[in-house]
């Protein structure tokens, strides 16, 4: 099966990018905007060149596939600071994929979305049934692309997937991976740079946290699922909630395990009833396909403070 997986030199299309290309039955495709080499994370993987203004070029790289998985796009930082790029990046670029897609006969789109379409903060039950509220241009211009490709599969044009991805962290694949704001490996991070941890909220929120590893095996249980068992082919992935102080808490503790130090946690002192907010990020639908989620967060904070000490610090 041949997989052509956009933003493979990024964060999570790093990590899928290795994940696939070690399996035998996946020949993978890692479009790039310039030049590379082939890494020495994914050495059975192809590059090619990719122009997202340029349909004639788009169709000749999705006229090689069967499965594309994207997962270029702008982060919410500079989503802010850039609203017409978000839109232009997330959405249109999104959709101008979608069509070549179609054009060529690609089997089934599966698209990154995010979680924060729902609403920031993220709070009570939250099903794939639930309003897009959130305004934040990183939201809506994800909301954009979901809705071309949602469209494309009702019509029956392509079997549209889009992942409304929770909090995932774990190493990348490369130490210039833009993942060092999210906040697992930011405190990974500041544990090997500072010693000790400074949250900027009391930590009393709460969070669904998903590992790497979780990610990219639900992106492949979902591009080998059949037709039949797709349904409208949009779903929460998640792993399990927990406060941001207990996570902090965890790291502290691994941290003495794996690095042999313990560091300290920073924060401010909590405001009124911040503790009384409750959040429940609903997998149910994606969990009855048959997948399972493994929530291996010991071995993925591990990996991660590892990576970090290996390319960050000097702790060990």
């Amino acid at each position: 099966m041949k997989i052509l997986i956009t933003g493979g030199f990024g964060y999570l299309g790093g990590r899928l990018s290795q994940f696939l290309s070690n399996m035998d039955q996946y020949q993978i495709l890692i479009a790039s905007r310039s030049s590379r080499e082939i890494p020495v994370w994914a050495p059975n993987a192809e590059i090619v060149s990719i122009d997202w203004k340029n349909d004639q070029l788009l169709d000749q790289l999705t006229n090689q596939v069967e499965i594309i998985v994207h997962m270029a796009g702008m982060n919410a930082q500079d989503c802010a600071v850039h609203p017409i790029e978000a839109l232009e990046v997330n959405g249109i670029a999104t959709a101008r994929l979608i069509q070549s897609a179609i054009r060529q006969g690609v089997k089934r789109f599966i698209y990154l979305s995010t979680a924060h379409v729902y609403n920031s903060p993220l709070t009570g039950i939250i099903t794939e049934k639930d309003c897009l509220n959130n305004l934040h241009s990183y939201a809506t211009s994800h909301r954009a692309g979901e809705d071309v490709l949602r469209s494309a599969h009702q019509r029956k044009e392509i079997e549209g997937v889009v992942i409304r991805l929770s909090n995932a962290y774990g190493p990348p694949t490369h130490a210039d991976a833009d993942c060092w704001m999210l906040l697992v490996n930011d405190l990974c991070h500041q544990v090997v740079t500072t010693k000790r941890m400074v949250l900027r909220s009391s930590g009393l929120q709460l969070r669904d946290f998903i590992t790497l590893s979780d990610v990219c095996s639900a992106v492949e249980h979902l591009l080998k699922l059949p037709l039949e068992g797709l349904n409208d082919g949009l779903y929460n992935v998640g792993g399990s909630v927990a406060r941001v102080i207990n996570m902090a808490e965890t790291i502290q503790v691994r941290c003495l395990k794996v690095l042999g130090f313990k560091p300290e946690i920073i924060y401010p002192d909590p405001v009124k009833k911040e503790a009384s907010l409750s959040l429940d990020y609903c997998t149910n639908k994606l969990l009855a396909t048959g997948f399972s989620i493994r929530n291996d967060r010991l071995s993925e904070i591990d990996s991660t403070l590892c990576f970090c000490n290996e390319f960050f610090g000097d702790a060990l």
